[in-house]
């Protein structure tokens, strides 16, 4: 049997549902009516099964039909099974979601809680619990546009718990799309309508993924989660020093979400590693130079393989021609290119098996005029 413990203090109420395997399942009331609600990744089916009908139980006793879930993982039949109010907004983990989506999440939480004041929205989560950060932190923005004073306490509740639990463990796009957010909510941040095309990718410093030093780095880039290029592999060994740089010719057309993806792949054994992950949008980019450092680049932001000085390089124009006078950007004679891409690992665009659903409307989804403004604003 699953034991239930209960714990509270003074920014939430929190119970922990810990499982004979030492997984714990951790339910939070981040406020009185928003609530987390975090399995393991690694839970096995039949134990994520089991407790989350417990949770039900439990979340009906208290809130009757009052609760409302978002699922931010992969779809799963259990959840509309046990609550048929669920909205299904899932993105794969330790990645940032759509910049719509994030919009969206924050107008179905916004919409339900304003609906009837018994209402309560359940932010439900199997992974890394960064994705839960994200919404958190999104609404928190969102819900403080037109938030009157005596909501002040909830915000300082959202603000503590993704300080405490989400910021720690998310990725610098995750933060770095909740920025967006908030800028473009403000007005701190403009919207770029101009057509991006990417030229060049440049990795300054190179990481060591072999014993012997280098990497054979590829990059794979995708649009709205789709793969619309994916380079040759590099191959370059000895000096970290030394810069590779991907050229694009004509340049790529790029508009809206974009995850850029280097990976490495190994000389020994048909495997490949992940040297860095990046996500931007473009309506956010308005300089031609874009560089992000070590501490900006997913996953690679803790690794050691990567130097420190480390960083990645975009050059973007307006138009897809060559850009003239950056013939110093070709790479020397220490760096070889191997173009047969056909290989599945190559190919294979990591993505193809994550199973989601299309968004659902709440019943009587009506939004404020103020809020749904600024959302059409925002998505454009």
């Amino acid at each position: 049997m699953t034991k239930t413990s209960s714990v509270l203090d003074s920014r939430s109420q929190s119970v922990v549902l810990t499982m004979e395997e030492n997984y714990e399942v951790d339910l939070v009331y981040i406020t009185e009516r928003i609530i987390s609600l975090c399995f393991p990744i690694g839970m096995e089916d039949q134990g994520y099964i089991a407790n989350l009908k417990e949770v039900a139980t439990m979340l009906r006793s208290k809130h009757g039909d009052h609760y409302l879930v978002l699922n931010l993982s992969e779809w799963r039949t259990e959840l509309s099974k046990l609550n048929h109010k669920v909205l299904e907004f899932g993105w794969p983990d330790f990645h940032a979601p759509a910049l719509d989506k994030i919009c969206s999440m924050c107008k179905a939480i916004d919409t339900w809680l304003n609906g009837d004041s018994r209402n309560v929205v359940v932010l439900h989560n199997k992974g890394n619990r960064g994705r839960t950060g994200v919404v958190v932190a999104a609404y928190m923005h969102y819900s403080n546009i037109s938030a009157s004073a005596d909501q002040a306490l909830d915000r300082f509740a959202m603000r503590r718990f993704y300080e405490d639990k989400a910021l720690p463990v998310g990725q610098p796009s995750q933060k770095r799309y909740v920025r967006y957010f908030n800028g473009l909510l403000s007005g701190h941040i403009k919207i770029n309508n101009k057509p991006l095309f990417l030229h060049h990718v440049i990795m300054h410093g190179i990481p060591n993924f072999e014993s012997k030093g280098g990497c054979r780095p590829f990059l794979k880039i995708y649009q709205a989660m789709q793969p619309v290029y994916t380079s040759g592999i590099y191959n370059v060994q000895g000096d970290s020093n030394t810069s590779i740089c991907i050229t694009i010719e004509p340049g790529l057309l790029l508009k809206g979400d974009i995850l850029l993806k280097c990976y490495h792949k190994r000389y020994r054994g048909p495997t490949r590693d992940v040297v860095f992950r990046v996500q931007f949008h473009t309506c956010a980019i308005h300089d031609l130079g874009v560089v992000f450092g070590k501490s900006e680049l997913d996953e690679t932001f803790k690794d050691d393989r990567f130097p420190e000085y480390g960083k990645v390089e975009f050059v973007f124009s307006y138009a897809p021609e060559k850009i003239r006078g950056l013939d110093h950007l070709e790479n020397g004679p220490s760096v070889s290119v191997d173009y047969n891409t056909q290989e599945n690992l190559i190919r294979c665009d990591s993505y193809d098996n994550f199973s989601q659903r299309s968004e659902d409307a709440v019943d009587g989804e009506r939004g404020t005029a103020q809020h749904t403004h600024i959302c059409i604003f925002v998505c454009l």
